[in-house]
């Protein structure tokens, strides 16, 4: 029964529950795979066909930064299928081998995984040794390698894994045929690349010696994992990681390496007794590049002087040649350091691509090399296509397709991936997908754009919400105007009439109007950003730390204007900007064109951080301050030489924002007399809490300002209180509440008291760890931010020695999220929880402190009563947040992301803690109060993202509507989402079902009577004043 009366008491709560009709309409999900890890051969981006003769299908595989291995359709750029790993199992490498893709993760490759290459299906899954036995080493492929080898008609996979064990596997069954671990005398290699020939397989590693690294081989028997051999190499290589690699042909290995400016390499024979080394003549080198065309002989090879060449394995593996020298690759001014990558078509050729930008044509230019064309002399061509930098930054990163014979390249830094096909003896055509260094995945098709994937998106830093001017301020006309230009803007507002007039008959007589369960609609000719009749249509502005920001239409999803951040004086050394806060500074009810403030740290390649700002209009994306050129690189505001230490937005008419630097100098943007002056009358009102100390001995200390002109002529921060915490406890998080109108300050119980809300603007909620105790524990504090007084405060149990508790504040209300790992016997679970905390005035119900207008300082500020509860939730999550609307007067519900992919919501009356643990009293009906249970029902009818499976949930960010009664929610992490929500219902807006038709029917028919009636009563009147 208790459950039928919880169920029962959900159905209003539930009754605005997403319909299968309005998926897709009232939300969208975009789905990513993040910025492709582009820092190894192993892990980057690389065409793959799958197929025979008569069909092929192909993917662009890669392994991402956000831990993701992804296959994206390289016809429109939409994602095939992705794996996300776990953020303890990072992915090291992957190989591609037919049908099959294998992927290592975790320390020293502790799992092996293959996929189907085309549908993304888990073909098999292995542990290979235990999470803490696993090497840590950088980079994290280094010691890991895995090669497929087909022995009659089964495949098997040899996996090396920690730098010293090699394993057989086969690569169906899983099957382990055997094990191979370095011994004793060999322990101190780290092998890194293996080699499989018909006679044995080999595994290349180095040696750490005094003053370079040495070369080692080992020969095992590819049966039985006997050891075949070993011996060093006589060498002397300086650099471990990019001076040797391994190249082969047919059943031929050799190795390659650079030692005092030669090439130098030596033939791999299972007796491994070569001790002599042979040269690439006449010429002096400084690198050699692994194309991943190992198997087929060919690599590049740098000189002193920059240019390049192509070098190849003869078929006997006992001769370097000089394949082709490609022209202009010369060090110059005149164009970039090139980018080379290999690749296969479907026929097992070989090609070798060059991508470099020329700075005197402006354009990125492609050169592909195909040694067995030409009657084998070799044929070179290329093209150019115009790489917007502006919009997108530097190439980091290139694959290529090429057609006649289909060929696919690899790039990295260094390295270009390609796909050609060659339909004539002089002719290869190609398509080239680039990663750019502002995250933006492309697709070329010779000079043509087909696709854009802006994957920076997966790593969003910071997003707020954008509220759109009305269409009629926006055709508003500013200052004088002549007669003809009058008549004109007159003119050109009267071109919607006839499309107003039939729309207004339309809605009238059908009784079909504007739905908040239907996508927003602007009219047909709208070609500036105006909001819709809800204000459902907004922009969200989402920057991201690879130096890019974004205006995305919170309708759509869909990329309306998007600015690559400048980096100012450092853009002739190099470095990163990193957005930290994003604030809305100017919104439509200021009169003005929104705009935002993004505050930035960047780091120059000096090591050098300053504090910059970056002040956008909102709508279009360009420069507030006219400071850029339209569509070029923005240009930010230098604040601070110095880190930044706190940042914030003062609450009135100027919006200014407030920076501290590592002095605790206060610092204003925009730095103008009217800010000045706003931030002095504040001045004496502000209190901040500050994190103080080094990590594991950190501290929470209040602030004030204050102004000492015989210092300097800046505000100046300085203590007021320090938290009152045990010598163990460190702080882990600081959490600010949620900033909004309150519609009630209390609650007014069944017997007609009444509880006030606590809602002192200084509430502050942290989140400390206790290490050092025995078990470890968390605490969560509440805060007085003006004093430092302890509010509320509750310990609770840690996870795996870590605080992992995720809060929401606002208002008075306290909601977070932890695991509980421990057992008391019976009645208790382990497992996860929520708890829900409400504080109100006073220690009574009808006690009145007014906490909103008292001072912090009085006695009375920390009279509270908390009421608290705690509810077992099935689910670990990533993000909690509430919702928000125009006037607080809707009820708020939690918006949780959890882990299984999910975005749930959960009604704040199954969370109010004054739930009764008994039978429900009639007094507690009139509050809508229902019986405590302790699990919290996970109702289907409850999951916002129904079926879309919205990965790795960062943060969540609500922004009111126009309607009072909707919220807009919008998540964001590897993946994009929105919808909205109503939490009290659509309780200012008709029912879909309402019968719109018949009210105006019953209003036509009720005109017309009183037409008809009129007269007869007047006549009736008349007559009886006749017979009075």
């Amino acid at each position: 029964m208790r459950v039928q009366a919880l169920l029962a008491a959900l159905c209003f709560s539930s009754s605005w529950a997403l319909h299968q009709s309005e998926v897709g309409v009232v939300d969208w999900h975009k789905s990513l795979v993040g910025i492709p890890n582009i820092g190894s051969l192993a892990t980057a981006p690389t065409f793959h066909r799958v197929g025979n003769e008569n069909f092929t299908q192909s993917v662009v595989l890669t392994a991402t930064t956000s831990n993701v291995l992804a296959a994206l359709d390289p016809g429109n750029g939409s994602v095939v299928w992705r794996h996300g790993f776990d953020p303890k199992d990072h992915l090291t490498s992957f190989q591609k081998h037919n049908d099959v893709v294998a992927a290592l993760s975790g320390p020293g490759g502790a799992t092996l995984r293959t996929f189907d290459s085309l549908t993304g299906d888990l073909l098999l899954e292995q542990r290979l040794h235990s999470i803490e036995s696993g090497l840590l080493m950088e980079p994290a492929d280094l010691g890991t390698a895995v090669a497929f080898a087909t022995e009659g008609s089964s495949t098997f996979i040899f996996v090396l894994t920690n730098g010293h064990t090699l394993r057989k596997v086969d690569a169906v069954t899983g099957e382990l045929k055997w094990s191979w671990s370095a011994s004793d005398d060999i322990s101190l290699v780290v092998h890194s690349k293996i080699v499989v020939t018909s006679s044995a397989i080999y595994l290349i590693g180095l040696a750490k010696s005094l003053k370079s690294y040495t070369l080692h081989a080992t020969a095992l028997s590819t049966s039985t994992g006997e050891v075949l051999s070993s011996a060093n190499v006589p060498s002397s290589i300086d650099n471990g990681l990019t001076d040797f690699i391994t190249v082969s042909r047919g059943d031929h290995a050799d190795i390659v390496w650079i030692e005092k400016d030669t090439v130098r390499f030596i033939p791999l024979l299972p007796e491994l007794k070569t001790k002599a080394t042979y040269y690439l003549k006449a010429a002096s080198y400084k690198q050699i590049i692994d194309l991943g065309l190992a198997g087929h002989g060919q690599f590049v090879a740098i000189k002193a002087d920059g240019s390049s060449r192509v070098v190849g394995l003869d078929s006997e593996g006992t001769a370097l040649s000089v394949l082709w020298d490609f022209p202009d690759s010369v060090t110059s001014d005149r164009y970039t350091d090139s980018q080379y990558a290999g690749g296969l078509d479907k026929e097992g050729w070989p090609y070798v691509t060059r991508l470099y930008w020329s700075h005197v044509y402006k354009r990125a230019a492609v050169q592909v090399f195909a040694a067995h064309l030409a009657d084998g002399k070799g044929l070179l061509t290329g093209f150019t296509f115009p790489f917007d930098t502006n919009t997108h930054g530097i190439i980091s990163y290139a694959s290529a397709f090429l057609s006649h014979l289909s060929v696919y390249l690899p790039l990295t830094l260094t390295q270009i991936a390609a796909d050609a096909a060659n339909p004539s003896d002089l002719t290869v055509l190609s398509r080239l997908v680039i990663t750019t260094t502002t995250g933006a995945v492309q697709l070329w098709h010779k000079d043509e754009l087909q696709w854009t994937r802006e994957e920076s998106l997966a790593s969003i830093s910071a997003a707020e919400f954008v509220e759109l001017p009305e269409r009629k301020l926006m055709a508003s006309h500013t200052g004088d105007e002549t007669f003809a230009q009058r008549l004109s803007r007159q003119f050109s507002d009267a071109q919607n009439f006839p499309e107003y007039a039939v729309n207004f008959v339309k809605r009238f007589a059908t009784g079909s109007y504007a739905s908040v369960s239907s996508a927003p609609v602007l009219p047909s000719d709208a070609d500036s950003l105006s909001r819709d009749a809800f204000g459902f249509k907004q922009i969200i502005v989402a920057a991201t730390p690879h130096g890019k920001v974004f205006g995305l239409d919170s309708s759509t999803g869909d990329v309306l204007w998007s600015r690559v951040f400048g980096l100012g004086w450092a853009s002739e050394i190099g470095g990163q900007v990193i957005p930290v806060k994003l604030y809305v500074t100017r919104t439509v009810s200021d009169g003005e064109t929104p705009q935002v403030v993004v505050v930035t740290q960047r780091r120059a390649s000096n090591t050098l951080v300053d504090t910059v700002l970056f002040h956008l209009d909102a709508l279009t994306g360009e420069d507030a301050l006219k400071k850029s050129p339209s569509g070029g690189i923005l240009q930010g505001t230098d604040v601070i030489s110095g880190p930044l230490v706190e940042a914030f937005l003062l609450q009135n008419e100027t919006k200014t924002v407030v920076l501290l630097d590592e002095f605790l100098q206060v610092y204003l943007y925009p730095d103008s007399s009217a800010s000045e002056d706003a931030f002095q009358k504040m001045a004496p009102l502000l209190h901040f809490p500050l994190r103080t100390g080094e990590p594991g001995r950190r501290r929470l200390m209040g602030h004030k300002v204050t102004l000492n002109t015989a210092l300097t002529r800046r505000y100046v921060g300085y203590p007021t209180w320090t938290a009152s915490l045990a010598p163990t406890e460190d702080i882990v998080s600081v959490h600010h509440p949620r900033r909004g109108p309150v519609a009630s300050i209390g609650k007014v119980l069944g017997n007609r008291s009444t509880l006030y809300k606590y809602l002192n603007p200084h509430l502050t909620a942290v989140v400390t760890a206790s290490a050092a105790t025995s078990p470890p524990a968390c605490t969560v504090y509440l805060l007085d931010g003006a004093k430092g007084s302890i509010v509320y405060r509750a310990t609770l149990p840690s996870k795996a020695g870590l605080c992992d508790v995720k809060i929401s504040l606002t208002d008075n209300w306290l909601t977070y999220h932890y695991y509980d790992p421990e057992y008391n016997g019976y009645g208790s679970s382990k497992g996860y929880r929520i708890v829900s905390v409400e504080l109100y005035e006073g220690a009574a119900p009808d006690d009145k402190i007014k906490s909103s207008d008292i001072s912090s300082y009085s006695n009375k500020s920390i009279e509270v009563t908390a009421y608290e509860q705690s509810f077992v939730y099935p689910h670990d999550i990533s993000a909690i947040t509430t919702t928000t609307t125009k006037f607080g007067v809707t009820s708020k519900d939690i918006i949780v992301a959890n882990l299984n992919n999910k975005i749930h919501s959960i009604p704040r009356r199954l969370l109010d803690p004054r739930r009764p643990k008994r039978k429900v009293t009639a007094e507690e009906q009139e509050e809508f109060l229902i019986q405590y249970e302790p699990v919290l029902p996970e109702d289907p009818r409850r999951t916002l993202s129904h079926d879309y499976q919205v990965s790795n949930v960062r943060h969540i960010v609500t922004s009111p509507a126009l309607l009072e009664s909707t919220s807009l929610v919008f998540a964001y992490g590897l993946d994009l989402f929105l919808t909205r929500v109503a939490p009290s219902g659509t309780f200012d807006v008709l029912s879909e079902n309402f019968n719109k038709v018949q009210l105006v029917l019953t209003i036509s028919a009720l005109a017309v009577a009183i037409m008809v009636t009129k007269p007869m009563v007047h006549r009736k009147r008349l007559r009886e004043k006749w017979y009075q």
